[in-house]
């Protein structure tokens, strides 16, 4: 993220951005979670943790008219860097953290984060949003979990159950530490779901926003570790720290085949944990 400042150069940074990820071929550009938030340094709001807030907030419409037609021009689907959204259906005077999908046709579908972590809890009181949601899409279909929601499986469950294939996990932690915990949590969620999924990540120092001052992390894309996947399940890893596109070539016959005829069969086997959970014995062993 850059301490912008003009809307110009945001226009300018985001049409690069976009351009260069279509010159390598991708059909689908995922940006991290709350990177929106370099939006504030236009209105010099940035260094107000709450301003910043409302600032983002306010200039959305643009973000997204912005979004909506580099998506036509480009060809391309866009997950917008997610921003905090001051939504009345959701609460009254608090935000919700929202992404954004744009498919090149001109449609839009949004997904609120469900599960708030600590930061945004206690400090910056963000509340969760809507309901999780799978999109239809000309690559297949498509779900969101931001950040910290990658980290709980039964959120993943839900989207795989209602016949998604591709998670999208944009991300934003501020040590290495919380990056391998969306990690781990992303690549737990694409093994017992035998699906693809994405982490994009915010990387780098940011002294002028204590909203997003400290980020760590790498991009990845990841799948099943099992018939027709890497025997690590890493399609894609990127430099730690480094910002810059992470592409992948994704198949989703593959996932199809891997849920049918896989070494192991998670997704199929999913509720037999139920009858198995139903009673739990305590046994003294002294």
């Amino acid at each position: 993220m850059d301490p912008l400042t003009s809307w110009e150069a945001y226009e300018a940074k985001l049409t690069r951005w976009i351009a260069e990820a279509t010159d390598g071929g991708a059909d689908l550009a995922v940006f991290p979670e709350y990177g929106a938030m370099e939006l504030a340094a236009i209105s010099g709001q940035a260094g107000d943790l709450e301003a910043s807030l409302h600032a983002v907030s306010a200039c959305l419409p643009q973000v997204d008219d912005l979004h909506r037609s580099l998506a036509r021009r480009f060809d391309l689907h866009i997950l917008a860097a997610s921003a905090p959204v001051f939504d009345p259906a959701f609460h009254p005077t608090r935000p919700v953290n929202r992404a954004r999908l744009f498919a090149p046709s001109g449609a839009v579908g949004v997904q609120d984060k469900q599960i708030m972590t600590r930061f945004e809890r206690e400090v910056w009181d963000v509340h969760p949003g809507g309901p999780l949601r799978v999109f239809d899409t000309a690559l297949g279909s498509v779900a969101i979990l931001i950040c910290y929601d990658a980290e709980f499986p039964l959120l993943a469950r839900a989207v795989v159950a209602a016949e998604a294939k591709i998670l999208l996990v944009p991300s934003c932690t501020d040590t290495t530490a919380g990056y391998w915990r969306v990690r781990i949590g992303a690549m737990a969620r694409a093994l017992e779901g035998q699906c693809i999924v994405v982490q994009a990540p915010t990387v780098g120092d940011c002294d002028w926003s204590p909203a997003v001052d400290e980020n760590r992390g790498a991009a990845g894309v990841f799948g099943p570790p099992d018939v027709g996947f890497p025997q690590t399940g890493c399609l894609a890893i990127g430099d730690m720290d480094a910002p810059g596109w992470v592409f992948a070539d994704v198949d989703l016959t593959a996932v199809d085949a891997v849920r049918q005829a896989g070494a192991v069969r998670g997704l199929a086997h999913w509720d037999e944990q139920k009858a198995r959970t139903q009673r739990c014995e305590q046994v003294p062993l002294i």
